[in-house]
């Protein structure tokens, strides 16, 4: 019971891993027809931003001259930009469980393929007057499901220091390696699974550092940005609205980074990130039937949890390097599956007076990821992705050393045959590869791959 329990927990996480990398990225044309810049200016390859790029977003999306407040803009500049992705794609998973028309169960591939396309995003973002800037950003699902992805809005150069920079509401962690700016799309290898992971079994669903997170972040650089700071105070809610896990726990995100020139091949960055906090393992029920009470100060019992990393961006002309390293550490009680409130439902994990199990440790775990781009020119970029997550410390004494380790390996190019100031377009192929230790029903290794050919374009 307990083996089979445990397949299927790896098997749901492996899923949940492809599902939930449906990145809105940030990419704003409406930048370039409000300053008149190519969309280079800004980016390596759209949605990537280059070293003027995030220059440009720490200053609040100003370029710091008269054209920066909104009295000098035409009346009819509208900063809005629309994003989809029609595609082809094929998936395949490798042992399934499913029966065939005779009726006999097993253990089979399944391989999907066909066209189809993902969600819609809205993106707006700009100057309301000079040094104070503004980010919304509607998304949908490929249903038509909306949610708000991000609203925030930010007060630049308080007191005419770029070191007092102040932003509130629901925004992006302060990633050098940004998820949302990342170049990569398919089920497989749309997103960085160490700022995702969760170890199986693991109830922690608050230190997604890969999610848009809500709070109040201080953001600090010098004037020409080569040295960066930056510190966030988030509600552990994993960006969800209406505190529903509880309104007395809190998780922190700190940054730091420096850049420096590395003569003719570019500017180089190295910096490190941590995120701790604590968030609620236990939930207050109703007492006749055993619901949870869903109120704000429903959360009981916020244990700890941190993540610790190390960021590179390196330069070395055509050819350029980002590279991710991770530690990550749950409370035991996390380890143990407390904290998801799963559909709203309390199961037995998540109400008061239950005890861990026998031996109870906390699960931790490292990672790392290269991503690497040759960038032939401004309309041509090959990319490849290299991560792996390993285990160093199971939540259950008896768990085998390497269950739930993930190693996924991502490659494709994206052609631009145009960028402009009034939209951009891009023919996308990837090919991405997932495999997830001691995850098949069976409690062998599951892999699973994706080939995606589409169209990216906004405008």
């Amino acid at each position: 019971m307990v083996s089979a329990r445990r397949s299927l927990t790896g098997l749901l996480l492996f899923v949940g891993f492809l599902l939930s990398f449906s990145n809105s990225a940030n990419a704003l044309p409406a930048f370039a027809r409000k300053y008149g810049l190519r969309c280079s200016a800004c980016h390596e390859a759209w949605p990537m931003l280059n070293y003027f790029g995030q220059k440009f977003k720490d200053n609040g999306y100003q370029l710091m001259n008269d054209r920066d407040s909104p009295v000098w803009q035409n009346p009819s500049y509208w900063p809005v930009t629309f994003r989809m992705t029609p595609s082809w794609h094929r998936e395949s998973t490798d042992k399934i469980t499913y029966d065939t028309p005779g009726g006999t169960p097993g253990l089979r591939r399944l391989t999907s393929s066909g066209f189809d396309y993902g969600g819609l995003d809205i993106l707006s973002a700009g100057t309301l007057e000079k040094n104070i800037s503004f980010q919304i950003i509607p998304a949908s699902d490929e249903l038509g499901a909306f949610h708000i992805e991000a609203v925030n809005a930010r007060l630049d150069n308080v007191f005419n220091s770029p070191w007092l920079n102040f932003k509130m509401g629901k925004f992006e962690l302060d990633n050098l390696v940004s998820e949302k700016r990342g170049l990569t799309l398919s089920a497989n290898g749309g997103g960085y699974n160490i700022y995702h992971f969760v170890p199986v079994g693991d109830g922690n669903i608050f230190g997604q550092i890969g999610d848009n997170q809500v709070g109040m972040e201080w953001l600090g650089h010098s004037a020409n940005d080569r040295t960066r700071l930056s510190v966030a105070i988030l509600s552990s809610t994993d960006g969800n609205p209406d505190l529903p896990y509880g309104s007395n726990s809190y998780s922190a995100f700190f940054t730091g980074s420096h850049a420096f020139n590395v003569g003719k091949l570019g500017t180089d960055r190295v910096g490190f990130y941590a995120m701790v906090g604590q968030a609620p393992t236990t939930y207050l029920t109703d007492s006749s039937s055993g619901v949870p009470v869903l109120l704000p100060s429903s959360g009981l019992g916020n244990k700890g949890f941190s993540r610790e990393g190390f960021v590179g961006l390196f330069y070395f002309g055509k050819l350029d390097f980002q590279v991710v390293t991770q530690h990550g550490s749950d409370s035991k009680w996390f380890g143990a599956g407390y904290g998801d409130l799963i559909d709203g439902i309390a199961t037995g994990n998540n109400t008061p007076g239950t005890v861990l199990p026998a031996g109870a440790r906390n699960p931790t775990w490292n990672g790392a990821f290269v991503e690497t781009h040759w960038v032939q020119n401004p309309q041509l970029i090959f990319f490849q992705r290299s991560e792996w997550i390993r285990m160093s410390q199971q939540a259950i004494p008896g768990t085998a050393g390497n269950f739930g380790n993930i190693d996924n390996y991502v490659f494709g190019y994206r052609y631009y045959p145009f960028m402009n100031s009034r939209a951009g377009f891009a023919w996308h192929n990837e090919y991405g590869w997932l495999k997830g230790y001691g995850l098949a029903p069976d409690g062998s290794d599951l892999t699973s791959n994706s080939l995606m050919l589409g169209f990216d374009f906004d405008f």
